[in-house]
């Protein structure tokens, strides 16, 4: 217990020693042992507790109880001031009910309701601790790099990179606290800080576009907020109930008592994992920092919706509504986020809707609620955060070098950017190719669709995948279609962002080789705590047989490109009317000069955001809209069960 408190605390403890130290040298060199600390900490926690069926521990503090209200209350002012100095009305008004709801929760609801059982830990929080502890900390220590070349590229801004790293690291230790917490008053606290820190991360530039689109965030997760705690009353108002894991054991054996919070809960996890309606505030986080982008898609901000709608998976296996509600809302998000993505030029904003589709399908496997199913989650979550993240940072240092963010111009990157467009290759390629982790866990999922014959799912899943593989085959053929000389820019990368992008290729590359072993320490021990036994939709011998080709793989990608050619170079030939081979200009049939360029097709009118996203609106409402009606009236004894 003392090593969880430790993860919690501690980086909240050095972003209070970060807001004092304001010298760059020594910031650099205290995030990156703090960062260290964090990892070795965290690898530490799980290697003691491997294969763990799950672990609660007897806690109860009424300091602690009291330290939430505090930082709830915080939370909610904090919104309330921004709201006031921004004169933003509707964020001013979910503050003002999140504070009302808070105080009337304390004070009138709460008293005499305990949980003895105050925090746990299983196999899924061990995977999500790693991802935690490795990747976020591996994220902060390649901002250092980032916000340096960030206030060089703007030096108009004041330097306040104390403050973001302290931001991040609190991030951090709210996330810990999210994975640990079987109080669920501890873990909304945990919940609303990470939606705070959020807020100040998007906004952080202080553009009028940040400001927009932070306002958009913290709108959208404060509704789901409110959510979490509306469940709260309804469990502790009729059942004495704050245990997540009791809530979790009773709503199996009893949906229909527990449909309305766990509706609830679920809105709250939408929100958080930006599933459709609410998909937008991920997009408008792209205006953040990098940094801030890749540690909101990949390890914590997004995660912590996830990891909280999986963890209600064997409510969702038996309740017809809120299962009926994540499933449908994951395929759609799914489907019209892969179809948009093929819309998109901007790299960061191709990462977003990748992300979004994703999370539909851990959301969709949630709601499905078989081992299968949990199986596939888990994998989904582990190959985003690995391969995600790398790809952030990737587009991160490209932007920094070569002036853009766009994947219309990244031709040449391979000449440009040798080391970064083989990295940033193999991250693409780990998201939608054979014979890595993504495409086998999006095989697994197909199967528990199969399994519980979901032929609506099967579809959204087909079409989906084949959104994904256009939008990720364009960017892979910019990066590898084009042969010539230009200058390397690379050069002046800083050390700790090729420590950061070095470290995240190799754990995804580990994290490719050794599924096996993730399956049978992981997962499956997790499943097995859950559901009492573990069916694996994939064998053991197919995923070593994939370990060995993502070797091979990666050897080629990784070394066979860096072989020196001694042929002869020759001119570039271009249907025989070449003018001019370096610019390649031709002249076409009318005998007018041309020049061959290499441009993707992004078939705007067909995948358009504004065409397609008015449909996922009218979608994803309705069925919100549908979910809690029915949830009402099976509370109330009107409608029945399934």
């Amino acid at each position: 217990m003392e090593l969880m408190g430790f993860l919690i605390l501690f980086p909240v403890f050095v972003a209070a020693l970060l807001m004092v130290v304001r010298q760059e040298f020594a910031r650099k060199i205290l995030v990156c042992a703090s960062a260290g600390v964090i990892a070795v900490t965290s690898v530490v926690f799980v290697a003691l507790n491997v294969g763990t069926l799950g672990q609660y521990y007897e806690f109860e503090s009424e300091v602690v109880n009291y330290l939430c209200f505090g930082i709830d209350c915080l939370v909610g002012v904090t919104v309330l001031c921004y709201a006031a100095k921004y004169r933003n009305i509707i964020s001013a008004l979910l503050a003002i009910v999140m504070l009302a709801l808070c105080v009337v929760f304390e004070f009138f609801v709460l008293p005499g309701t305990t949980c003895a059982r105050g925090l746990y830990f299983d196999s899924l929080s061990l995977i999500m601790i790693l991802i935690i502890g490795i990747i976020g900390s591996g994220i902060i220590v390649y901002a250092l790099g980032y916000m340096k070349d960030h206030y060089n590229h703007n030096p108009s801004q004041p330097d306040r990179s104390h403050s973001f790293f302290a931001l991040m690291f609190v991030f951090l230790g709210a996330m810990y606290a999210i994975v640990f917490c079987n109080n669920l008053v501890w873990l909304l606290t945990a919940w609303e800080v990470t939606t705070l820190c959020s807020f100040l991360l998007i906004g952080f530039t202080k553009t009028q576009e940040s400001i927009v689109n932070s306002f958009r965030q913290i709108i959208m997760n404060m509704i789901g907020g409110i959510a979490f705690q509306v469940a709260l009353f309804y469990l502790v108002f009729n059942f004495q109930l704050l245990d997540f894991a009791q809530f979790i054991v009773y709503g199996a054996y009893a949906p229909a008592l527990f449909v309305f919070p766990l509706t609830c809960l679920t809105l709250a996890g939408m929100t958080k994992a930006a599933q459709m309606p609410f998909h937008t505030w991920l997009l408008g986080a792209m205006v953040a920092p990098t940094p801030t982008s890749a540690l909101l898609h990949s390890s914590t901000m997004v995660k912590a919706g996830v990891f909280l709608l999986l963890k209600c998976a064997p409510i969702y296996a038996v309740s017809f509504a809120p299962s009926l509600l994540i499933i449908l809302i994951g395929g759609v998000t799914f489907l019209l986020t892969s179809l948009m993505a093929i819309s998109q030029t901007n790299a960061k904003r191709v990462l977003a809707y990748s992300t979004i589709g994703n999370l539909g399908l851990i959301c969709a496997c949630a709601g499905v609620g078989t081992t299968e199913a949990m199986w596939a989650a888990v994998f989904l979550i582990v190959f985003h955060a690995v391969a995600k993240s790398l790809l952030f940072l990737c587009v991160g240092t490209a932007e920094h070098h070569i002036s853009s963010r766009d994947i219309e111009d990244m031709d040449l990157l391979f000449e440009r950017m040798p080391k970064l467009a083989r990295l940033m290759l193999l991250g693409i390629m780990i998201m939608f190719i054979a014979p890595f982790g993504m495409l086998l866990a999006k095989w697994a999922t197909l199967v528990s669709f199969v399994d519980t014959r979901q032929f609506i799912l099967l579809l959204l899943l087909a079409y989906g995948s084949a959104g994904t593989f256009m939008y990720y085959a364009k960017w892979m053929g910019k990066l590898t279609g084009i042969a010539a000389e230009p200058t390397n820019v690379e050069l002046e990368v800083h050390h700790t962002e090729w420590f950061a992008l070095f470290g995240m290729a190799a754990i995804a590359v580990g994290c490719c080789v050794v599924m096996p072993l993730i399956s049978n320490v992981f997962v499956e021990p997790y499943i097995i705590s859950v559901a009492g036994l573990s069916i694996q939709p994939i064998s053991d011998d197919n995923l070593w047989l994939c370990s060995l080709a993502t070797v091979a793989v990666v050897g080629v990608l990784l070394f066979g490109l860096n072989r020196k050619s001694d042929k002869r170079q020759v001119g570039i030939y271009l249907s025989g009317a070449s003018v001019d081979n370096e610019r390649r200009v031709f002249n076409n049939s009318k005998d007018q000069p041309l020049q061959a360029t290499g441009r993707n097709m992004y078939m705007e009118e067909y995948f358009g955001e504004t065409r397609l996203k008015n449909i996922g609106y009218v979608c994803t409402y309705l069925l919100i809209v549908a979910a809690f009606a029915w949830a009402i009236l099976s509370m109330l004894g009107i409608a029945p069960l399934s």
